[in-house]
């Protein structure tokens, strides 16, 4: 039985992401996708209930839903690198117990890496997301917390809640935990999903977005297609749950028993590709060249991509001078990650260096890259000259003036915080700017109130969803923001806040200088006796002569102590340059057999001496010559064996162990890390005059709806779930399908927290069968397997732990009698009654592959439309009409049933015959 219950993202909701689903394929539960909400939504779109003191947001639902499911969670799939799909990941993982095994694709792992590691230093930078606090609040012996900023102290009852924003070494942690897999790479699980077999597919959009197939061996075929493209992009081709070359479903992926999917734009129109480009090229070039700037809000790893192929392509071929400013701390990072993973790119990029010396420069010639090493194509690529990398908005203000014009993408593409917000507040007030949206945004941010402004500025024809490309609007008004910031403090706050660090630290002092004191009470109250006394005494005694004795001798000349010593600096590095520090400083003469004159040393020995101080004098300076080949004359790396060793030791050390090495190494960098200034969190609200200009021009790279309604009926799923899609979109679809005959009708749009149940729970036994049973099996071949029909007797052996199925003998069947029993004579001549064998027959009638049959035994078929094949003389054209009568029709009624009609002729039964050897018959003996 498949139990599906969306968390997050459910159909005929207003709020579609972010995308989280709970799927219970009979007793596995599978979470698909772990995506975060946008943690600082507007204030007018913040909820307050009655009696609370805090707000409540529309995702707090879902992360109460997520954080009590986790625990039972017994496998993640992950199907896109963005917010919307992995961004509650690490958080879950480190905080809520999601340790299930995960599997995604390695571009998903490293950019969703990326963009949840810009998230959340983006928002600890500018307020307190109180993650100290969701510890601390389960001590009931302090009452004050300490948040993020160090002055700030609240009491339990203000600390805030509600935010999950997870720290870097958490992303770290998470995103490290993730098993990558290789599109069409078949896993069989193991343990609790022992039985289940996953496979992810490409499904466009993203740079290693995932179709994931879920085959099980009671619940049939799940696929799980959320957010796909079947266009061609730059750098990405499209899903390939479409192939071209075939006009049809890639075969693997037709026909399975459920399908999820998305209807987000299953009433939207998508405008031409090459419209949307040159509208984006023009606007750009227009407003440069007009001495104005753009900004561009972005994401930070994924739609990005995209972008910067498309301005670095037009850059070379228009010659531009004009700065590509990229406001992102993760930006080099990222497309270091990305040059390192050209095998998953698509389109042009996987054709031509991009970014370097234009477009025309192929991949095989081989050139030398910024450090010096010669590398050939996949180093090279994507290394965009144009391009320009700021951590901040002050860092491209010290770099370029705000009259200077440019182009600014930067993140995030939802407006709502980071430097993408803090540039709009002044960069909107600038006449002849531009703000150029290339997304919706999320509900209840900046970036979608910015697209419904444009929006409903447009005339009815040129709306975003009727396939028009709309034009830019002048904004105005006043808009009223509020902009958090972290500030460090000053004056008084200052000083108490130094006071109070005073105060603890003294704090501190006395408590240590307490347990020193106990210490050396239990030290003094440890007495040995006289006797162990005198014989340690006596121990240490002889062993200082013995050392002495070998370790010193006595010169008279002169009565100088002299002492030969090697350098500290030659001792590390193994250099033979000895040397002697004395009144004169060091000298670079070696001695051999004389003692060294000079006030080397003071120092004695580690035993003190009855006769005063000795002299000392320097050994023959030997230095043994370490081999650096073997007997073979390979060369000996000492480093590969310790790293190795290192490697040995940390998989063998307990979870116990780790766990403490890893938090003293952590404690040992936080100790190294440079301590931050006290500082402070501030919020203030500012009032924005609106005078730039505003376009918005669809680059989301998703299937809008003609393309949805022409996919999914050729996949022809047996059931659907519909799921991220508004109300008005799932109505859409849901209409759209019902016109299709063919078209299951099983088709569920479920709400958030609402569970949909597919089919019966089904319990799966491990049975052994016997030899005597296996030689009577009459196996058919269906597709990879082999079937057979089976009927015998369970048997449970002492020493084996799995039940035998045993063939019934003759005396083992039970023999039914009713009390009254009429013996009818038989007629003469007739035969004995014979039961006949029970028999089935496995399989799905594809008539293209039926006509592929027909066609290499010489009978032609041809396709009429609407699930029949004529075979025979009716295929042929301008035949005679007499010669009609060997026609065949074969039809698909529904599934799993087939309707041959003809006449009786040598093409009925050769028919018949072909459509039985597709099928699998099973028959019992």
């Amino acid at each position: 039985m498949i139990t599906f219950t969306p968390l997050s993202g459910a159909a005929r909701s207003s709020q579609t992401k972010p995308l989280a689903y709970l799927l219970q394929v009979d007793d596995v539960r599978i979470l698909l996708d772990c995506g975060s909400p946008d943690w600082a939504p507007e204030p007018a779109h913040t909820i307050i209930p009655d009696g609370a003191e805090e707000p409540a947001y529309h995702w707090e639902t879902y992360c109460n839903a997520l954080r009590e499911c986790a625990p039972t969670i017994d496998l993640v799939l992950l199907s896109h690198g963005d917010l919307a799909h992995t961004g509650l990941y690490p958080y879950a993982y480190s905080r809520w117990g999601l340790k299930a095994p995960a599997y995604t694709t390695l571009p998903v792992q490293a950019m969703g890496r990326i963009a949840v590691s810009e998230d959340v230093e983006g928002i600890r930078e500018e307020e307190d997301v109180g993650d100290e606090l969701e510890t601390k609040l389960q001590q009931p012996s302090e009452s004050m917390d300490v948040v993020e900023g160090p002055s700030t102290l609240l009491p339990k009852k203000e600390a805030k809640r509600g935010k999950y924003v997870a720290t870097l070494a958490e992303v770290q942690d998470a995103f490290d935990s993730i098993n990558t897999l290789r599109y069409s790479q078949p896993t069989h699980l193991q343990g609790k999903c022992q039985g289940l077999t996953i496979i992810p597919f490409n499904a466009g959009h993203t740079l290693g977005g995932t179709i994931w197939k879920i085959r099980s061996p009671s619940s049939g075929t799940i696929l799980y297609a959320v957010n796909i493209n079947h266009m061609k992009e730059r750098h990405l081709d499209g899903t390939v749950l479409m192939r071209q070359a075939a006009a049809g479903v890639f075969e693997p992926l037709a026909r399975p028993d459920l399908l999820i999917t998305d209807a987000d734009r299953a009433d939207v129109v998508t405008s031409r590709r090459k419209d949307r480009d040159a509208a984006l090229i023009d606007t750009i070039t227009a407003t440069l060249s007009s001495r104005s700037s753009i900004l561009l809000p972005c994401d930070s790893s994924t739609r990005v991509l995209e972008l910067l192929v498309l301005l670095d392509q037009h850059w070379n071929y228009a010659r531009l001078r004009y700065p590509i400013c990229f406001l992102s701390q993760t930006g080099r990072e990222m497309l270091t990650f990305v040059r390192s993973m050209m095998e998953w790119l698509g389109g042009t990029v996987s054709k031509e260096d991009v970014g370097e010396e234009g477009t025309s420069t192929r991949h095989g010639k081989r050139r030398r890259d910024d450090d010096g090493d010669e590398d050939a194509f996949g180093a090279f690529a994507l290394r965009f000259k144009h391009l320009e990398f700021f951590r901040n908005p002050q860092a491209l203000l010290q770099t370029y003036s705000s009259k200077d014009p440019k182009l600014i993408l930067a993140v995030p593409a939802s407006l709502s915080h980071g430097p993408a917000r803090n540039l709009f507040a002044d960069f909107a007030a600038v006449p002849d700017n531009v703000v150029l949206l290339t997304g919706r945004g999320e509900e209840g941010t900046l970036g979608r109130d910015l697209f419904e402004r444009w929006n409903d500025a447009q005339r009815p024809d040129d709306k975003w969803d009727k396939g028009k490309i709309g034009s830019n609007i002048m904004m105005d008004g006043a808009l009223r923001l509020r902009m958090n910031h972290k500030v460090p403090l000053q004056g008084a706050e200052l000083e108490a806040y130094q006071q109070k660090e005073r105060a603890a630290r003294e704090k501190e002092a006395a408590q240590q200088a307490a347990i020193a004191r106990n210490r050396r009470m239990l030290e003094a109250d440890e007495v040995d006796s006289d006797e162990e006394s005198d014989s340690d005494a006596e121990d240490e005694d002889e062993v200082r002569q013995a050392l002495e004795g070998d370790l010193m001798d006595t010169e008279a000349d002169g009565g100088a102590e002299v002492v030969g010593t090697r350098r500290k600096a030659d001792r590390e590095t193994g250099d033979v340059d000895w040397g002697i520090d004395g009144d004169e400083g060091l000298t670079r003469q070696l001695s051999f057999d004389i003692y060294l004159k000079g006030n080397v040393s003071k120092a004695t020995s580690f035993f003190k001496s009855a006769g005063g101080q000795t002299q000392r004098f320097r050994m023959f300076p030997y230095v043994e010559k370490k081999r650096r080949v073997d007997e073979y004359g390979e060369t000996i790396d000492v480093g590969t064996w310790l790293r190795k060793g290192k490697v040995l030791e940390e998989e063998a050390e307990t979870d116990e162990a780790k766990d403490y090495r890893l938090k003293t190494l952590a404690e040992e960098d936080a100790r190294k890390a440079i301590k931050e200034p006290p500082s402070k969190f501030v919020s203030s609200e500012i009032e924005v005059q609106l005078a730039c200009r505003l376009l918005f021009l669809d680059m989301e790279g998703l299937n809008d709806g003609r393309a949805v309604k022409t996919i999914i009926p050729q996949i022809n799923p047996r059931k659907m779930i519909i799921v991220h899609a508004p109300p008005h979109a799932t109505d859409v679809l849901i209409e759209s399908c019902a016109t299709i005959r063919a078209m299951t009708k099983d088709i569920y749009a479920p709400a958030v927290g609402e569970s949909v149940q597919i089919g019966q729970q089904i319990s799966s036994f491990s049975l052994s069968i016997s030899d005597e049973l296996l030689k009577t099996l009459n196996m058919s071949r269906f597709e990879d397997n082999e079937v057979g029909y089976v009927t015998g007797r369970i048997v449970a052996h002492a020493n084996s732990t799995i039940p035998v199925l045993e063939p019934i003998s003759a005396g083992a069947l039970p023999k039914v009698t009713t009390g009254k029993e009429v013996t009818r004579p038989r007629p003469l001549g007739a035969r004995p009654t014979v039961t006949l064998p029970q028999s089935t027959m496995i399989g799905e009638l594809k008539l293209t592959a039926l006509k592929a049959r027909l066609a290499a035994i010489g009978v032609q078929a041809e396709l009429i439309g609407e699930g029949v094949l004529i075979c025979g003389a009716g295929a042929k054209r301008n035949e005679p009409a007499d010669t009609l009568e060997e026609s065949v029709a074969v039809r698909k009624t529904a599934a799993g049933k087939v309707e041959l009609e003809g006449n009786v002729s040598e093409v009925y039964y050769t028919v018949r015959r072909e459509i039985y050897k597709l099928h699998a018959l099973v028959a019992a003996a």
